[in-house]
């Protein structure tokens, strides 16, 4: 009796989180992070339930059937929304109808051939293997495409480790004892259904809280990046700052500004659509050929800045003549039949600094020599610093 209450709470629970879900799903533009499937996944779990609660446990009419059917398509179903919210695009309906065509067939198979008792023992197995493959899943993600949420899928994988081993050990109960190990009034059972309502309880919570941290992720990249190249805007270039001049090990840096040359004469000969393939080309470029870990950032317009760190001014004046020289090799495709475009920039690079508070003086330092390079006649290089002799 413990257990049908609980089957029933459960069912509610399962039903209310759907409908939640695909109301979240509606409000998100675009990427919906799985949420719809999500929802398929509680309303198919949800039924499933029901359907026992109205034909009993060992029902091998054909509502046990769709029963059992439903209830594998659940854990399915959620696999599939986890895998659409790491922006995985996985179709949904193909692969729940084939499991759903071969299982059921799979089940009449074993229903007249071994028995009832066969069919809830493979029920209980194949629930156990797919958990286990979720739970090695959710393993591997944390080393891999959930690298950010190692403490969340921690939690998962041994939530979902305990829905694996009681249907590993309902597997073994049925074999061993039988259909009476179903029996509703017997204390494995109570054991089951109330874990199953706490993961009722505790995974859509942890689901919402999920894609609401996915969103704050994503508001702080968009606050933090330039959307047209994806570089660094300022504020991202700070924040950057900040945390490289925190290290006790920091060295100097020298700011290099970017200019892209008669940058205005390219929008007004080709159009601004192509202008915005030149900045994107030129963002390529820089992080093609800038040193990892020098961050990169479109401070506007056609101007960018590369931050040299842990940089001798040699270096600085050597790596701003590298960044020159590979843009003014590169060639953007026309978006009409005429020839590929080329762009030459003039880069003026500052002298060391050693805090981010000094950004804005290196910046006059940087723009100043920018200046210069532009009355020399564009496509060089100058420096804040002593002049340098060319690299061989």
């Amino acid at each position: 009796m413990v257990a049908t209450v609980i089957l029933g709470m459960l069912c509610v629970h399962l039903l209310c989180f759907s409908t939640m879900f695909l109301l979240i799903s509606k409000r998100l533009d675009g990427n919906r992070m799985g949420m719809e499937v999500f929802a398929l996944g509680n309303l198919l779990l949800g039924v499933a339930y029901a359907l026992q609660l109205v034909g009993g446990v060992a029902d091998h009419r054909a509502i046990g059937f769709i029963n059992h059917t439903m209830t594998l398509g659940a854990p399915v179903a959620y696999a599939l929304g986890a895998a659409r919210f790491f922006n995985r695009p996985v179709p949904v309906l193909r692969p729940l109808l084939a499991v759903a065509g071969l299982y059921t067939a799979a089940q009449l198979l074993v229903q007249f051939t071994l028995g009832t008792q066969a069919r809830h023992a493979m029920l209980a197995g194949a629930c156990a293997l797919l958990f286990l493959a979720m739970v090695v899943t959710l393993l591997y993600g944390m080393r891999s495409f959930a690298k950010d949420m190692r403490a969340e899928m921690t939690v998962f994988a041994v939530l979902i480790a305990g829905i694996c081993g009681l249907n590993a050990a309902k597997l073994v109960m049925i074999l061993h004892s039988g259909l009476p190990a179903l029996d509703m009034n017997s204390g494995f059972q109570t054991v089951f259904y109330v874990y199953m309502s706490f993961l009722g309880t505790v995974l859509p919570p942890c689901m919402v809280w999920l894609v609401l941290r996915r969103l704050t992720d994503e508001l702080r990249v968009m606050a933090t990046q330039d959307p047209l190249t994806g570089l660094l805007n300022r504020r991202g270039l700070m924040a950057c700052l900040d945390m490289h001049f925190r290290s006790r090990t920091a060295g100097n840096a020298h700011l290099l500004i970017v200019d892209i040359d008669h940058f205005k004469r390219i929008n007004d000969t080709h159009g601004h659509q192509m202008g915005d393939l030149v900045l994107g080309r030129v963002a390529q470029v820089l992080q093609a050929t800038a040193r990892k870990g020098d961050p990169i950032c479109r401070l506007g317009g056609e101007e960018f800045l590369v931050v040299a760190l842990d940089i001798e001014p040699t270096g600085a004046f050597q790596l701003a003549e590298r960044l020159r020289e590979a843009i003014s090799h590169s060639e953007v495709p026309s978006i009409s039949a005429q020839d590929p475009i080329r762009c030459t920039v003039t880069i003026g690079v500052s002298k060391s600094f050693s805090h981010p508070q000094a950004l804005d003086a290196v910046l006059q330092q940087a723009d100043a020599a920018l200046y210069r390079g532009k009355e020399s006649g564009r496509d060089r290089v100058e420096s804040a610093f002593a002049p340098l002799p060319l690299p061989a």
